[in-house]
């Protein structure tokens, strides 16, 4: 019998959701790093080709997605997170396939099919949110999934493609009992440009109670704070929440409430996150990635602005060890 971990957690779940170019496994030990324990519960990988995994050559393109460093693992087992791998495509046969791979050769603790990412040129491909388009292959797909692991298999999804039918849309999903959906409030079109429609959470509620009551709903879409996820859990039925763009507001988003973060504190986490990243990548990922993090540690920070500036022009982590060793001899 497969472990469904999710029936294992108190509500309101946490998650971190999965991100590209954002929640490897680097930034995953940051957040895991300054996490209270019972705060965050789930994080992701970045999304994974299923066509990519299966290739005798692609693989070693794409597998750098489902890495875990042994510091992040030592940090999952210490906070008891469970973390779990995402996987895209359009073929039943290699999401069966690569679910065997993840099963077998890795120590995840679930896989997620990512039905939601509005990005063109995965739509494009016709995977991801364009498999709300197509939900016979949708459900092949997850079908295919289950029957190649114990693992508990889950789904982040949206609303629809250009209008909410989530009814409709989900009612699909919910044929295939899947242990979890995650149910980004927007539709493909919107990306994020449009608030998220928590209505459309208490519509996926009501049809998960009536179908599928053992699968767990999380809601995804302008939730920044837990307090935030607790009020939408309360008013919408959902058993969690999963927190996107709120983490780029602030990476001690699971920090507890109240925490209050130092000036010292945000340069030590800012140096740790950058030191990590050439330890685990070298030179087999591009240093300039890094720079989208930086303004989620100084922006608090006095003359942030030119402090910024001056570390989107690094390249090596000494680089920016002499930065931020100049800002605070300058700041005493």
């Amino acid at each position: 019998m497969p472990t469904n971990f999710w029936k294992d957690i108190s509500t309101p779940i946490y998650a971190l959701a999965p991100m590209e170019d954002v929640t490897d496994t680097v930034f995953r030990e940051i957040v895991l790093a300054v996490s209270q324990s019972e705060q965050l519960n789930v994080v992701f990988t970045e999304f994974c080709s299923t066509d990519g995994l299966c290739h005798p050559v692609g693989k070693d393109k794409v597998i750098h997605r489902l890495q875990v460093n042994e510091t992040e693992r030592a940090l999952l087992k210490e906070k008891n997170v469970k973390i779990v791998a995402q996987i895209w495509g359009t073929r039943p046969e290699k999401f069966q396939e690569t679910a065997k791979l993840i099963t077998n050769e890795y120590n995840f603790d679930g896989i997620d099919i990512n039905m939601g990412c509005p990005v063109r040129k995965i739509v494009q491909q016709g995977g991801c949110s364009a498999l709300i388009g197509n939900p016979t292959l949708a459900k092949e797909i997850i079908r295919a999934t289950q029957e190649a692991t114990h693992l508990p298999v889950s789904v982040k999804t949206r609303t629809g493609l250009k209008e909410h039918t989530t009814e409709s849309w989900l009612s699909h999903i919910f044929e295939c009992h899947p242990t979890a959906v995650t149910l980004h409030c927007r539709t493909q079109s919107d990306m994020s440009e449009r608030p998220a429609d928590y209505q459309q959470m208490k519509i996926a509620v009501a049809l998960r109670n009536a179908v599928s009551p053992e699968t767990v709903l999380l809601g995804n879409g302008d939730i920044f704070t837990t307090e935030q996820a607790e009020a939408f859990v309360q008013s919408t039925g959902a058993e969690g929440a999963m927190f996107g763009r709120g983490i780029f507001h602030n990476p001690w988003l699971f920090a507890g409430p109240n925490h209050a973060v130092s000036l010292d504190e945000r340069i030590e986490l800012l140096l740790k996150h950058a030191l990590l990243y050439e330890q685990t990548w070298g030179r087999g990922k591009n240093f300039a990635i890094l720079r989208r993090f930086f303004k989620i540690y100084v922006n608090q920070l006095p003359n942030a602005a030119h402090l910024r500036a001056r570390l989107m022009e690094t390249e090596t982590f000494d680089d920016v060890k002499r930065l931020t060793d100049d800002f605070i001899s300058e700041s005493r």
